[in-house]
C-alpha cells in the first residue's frame, strides 16, 4: 500500500477529485495549508503598497491506495493539477505499512 500526499493549488481540487474517482480511489483527506517553495512567496500590491506574501495558500491531499494503482494515481494528480505556472505543487509517495478500518476491523487493502 502507498500513501500519496499532494500539495496543490486550491482551485484544482475538484478536477483532481474527479480524475481520481474513476481510478478506484474511494476517499481522500484534504487539509488547507500554507507554504512556499522555490518561488519564496510572491509580491502583492494592496492599496498601492507593495508587500511580500511569504506563505501561499495550498491544499494538501492525502490518499491511501493499493500499490498496484499508485503510479496511475500519481500520474492523474500530476496531469490534473498542472497549470504550467510556478507553484503547481508537489507529490510525495510513502510506503504504508498498515491500515485498519475502525468500524469493521478490516485491514490493509480491504480497509482502503
Amino acid at each position: 500500500m502507498k500513501l500519496i500526499m499532494a500539495i496543490i493549488k486550491p482551485f484544482k481540487l475538484d478536477e483532481v477529485r474527479d480524475a481520481l474517482t474513476p481510478l478506484g480511489v474511494q476517499g481522500l483527506t484534504v487539509t488547507e495549508v500554507k507554504g512556499f517553495g522555490r518561488q519564496k512567496g510572491q509580491t502583492e500590491i494592496y492599496r498601492g503598497a507593495e508587500y511580500q506574501v511569504s506563505f501561499l495558500p495550498k491544499l494538501k491531499i492525502e490518499v491511501a491506495v493499493p500499490s498496484a494503482i499508485a503510479d496511475v494515481v500519481v500520474e492523474a494528480i500530476i496531469n490534473t493539477a498542472r497549470s504550467e505556472k510556478i507553484g503547481d505543487g508537489k507529490v510525495f509517495v510513502f510506503d504504508l505499512e498498515r491500515a485498519v478500518r475502525i468500524r469493521t476491523g478490516e485491514t490493509d487493502d480491504a480497509a482502503l
